[in-house]
């Protein structure tokens, strides 16, 4: 009963109550960004700590349940050591890939589908670029561990729902989590979500999920040109 108590004001908080505070806290930023010199930064850093905060809370509620465990949360290692290294030599080709054509965009002054979504939270000094490299660290790991790990599980051990339903609906929660994003953001970060979900699923663990996660979101926020942050328009998918 404690879990489940749990579990159910963790999802409320998550597909209600975080998507409302991210657009609040986002709609404030555009409006303060070019006022407030901290408000970035103070921004990262309240991200950074609810998101910490959720994972613990996954990680408790995986505790207190009988009817999970860390294995089926994904808390192991790929069963197949070969095809995962396979996969992630060519996530980090991919990578490089798609940072390179970045640059290439921006400097041609063309810009990159999606970022406009989420423009204001471009760092433009070393102190928001430390924030932004925290909270995208933190971003990989703590969704990763909440919205893929924990909540597939509670759909299936929990809930009993089909594999693909429980996906769908973890799937659905964490898009929402993008709310400040716009519809627009939104679907690219259905799209990012889809991806991480899959590799999930084919490997059983988190460890490439969370490896790929971050490195969107470090592209996504610190992979561009200096002199063309206010110009770009890519991909995040960092909470909100």
């Amino acid at each position: 009963m404690p879990s489940l108590v749990l579990a159910a004001a963790l999802v409320v908080h998550l597909a209600l109550v975080s998507p409302w505070l991210g657009r609040r806290s986002y709609a404030r930023l555009e409006r303060e960004r070019d006022r407030d010199g901290r408000i970035l930064v103070r921004m990262f850093t309240a991200w950074t700590a609810e998101l910490w905060a959720l994972a613990a809370v996954a990680l408790l509620i995986v505790g207190l349940s009988p009817e999970l465990d860390l294995a089926g949360a994904g808390f192991v290692l790929p069963a197949d050591p070969e095809t995962t290294a396979g996969m992630l030599i060519g996530l980090t080709v991919a990578s490089a890939v798609v940072v390179l054509v970045t640059v290439r965009m921006t400097r041609a002054g063309r810009p990159v589908p999606g970022q406009a979504a989420f423009r204001a939270m471009l760092p433009r000094t070393p102190a928001e670029r430390r924030g932004a490299l925290a909270l995208s660290v933190s971003a990989g790991i703590c969704e990763e561990i909440v919205y893929r790990g924990l909540l597939i599980a509670l759909g299936t051990r929990v809930l009993g729902l089909p594999l693909p339903v429980a996906a769908g609906l973890a799937l659905a929660v964490f898009v929402a989590g993008h709310l400040y994003q716009g519809w627009r953001g939104m679907a690219m970060v259905a799209v990012a979500g889809l991806g991480l979900t899959l590799l999930y699923l084919r490997t059983g663990s988190l460890l490439l999920p969370v490896v790929m996660h971050a490195v969107v979101d470090i592209r996504s926020l610190l992979l561009t040109p200096a002199g063309k942050r206010d110009t770009l328009d890519g991909i995040a998918t960092v909470r909100g």
